[in-house]
């Protein structure tokens, strides 16, 4: 008769079971201690960027999101006792398994939109066109 012997608090079979890939969004809800010993929980929510280590004992995931126009990434051990649930929230096709590269494609498009966004502003009647900056950028 074989008993199983328990190693962790985290139900192993259930996070294993989590079929998400790097593109999709999903919602990662954190335990936080507080400073008198309770805990709550804390959403992450951003777009997986890569899997590792498929559902080893050393898996993880990493999840990018933009907060305040600033781009935070956070790196998830698949089996963390910290993690209370990951919720998909929306499925995507990518066509490679790491998308490092998002980093790089936001800085581009913010330059883009920084160079090329003009408008025209009437100034004693005379038309000139001035980059407005502040305002889209803190917009988004």
């Amino acid at each position: 008769m074989k008993t199983a012997i328990k190693l962790s608090p985290v139900d192993m079979d259930a996070r294993k079971a989590l079929n998400f890939s790097s593109g999709d969004t999903v919602r990662v809800w954190n335990k936080i201690k507080e400073g008198d010993g309770k805990t709550r929980l804390q959403a992450f929510e951003g777009m997986v960027l890569a899997r590792k280590h498929g559902t080893e004992m050393g898996a993880t995931f990493t999840v990018r999101r933009v907060a305040s126009g600033v781009g935070v990434e956070r790196v998830y051990p698949l089996f963390s006792v910290n993690i209370d649930k990951v919720e998909i929230v929306r499925r995507a096709r990518a066509r490679r398994s790491k998308l490092y590269y998002v980093r790089d494609k936001a800085l581009r498009d913010v330059r883009r939109k920084l160079k090329t966004d003009t408008r025209a502003v009437k100034k004693d009647g005379v038309t000139t066109f001035e980059a407005v900056v502040e305002e889209e950028v803190a917009a988004e």
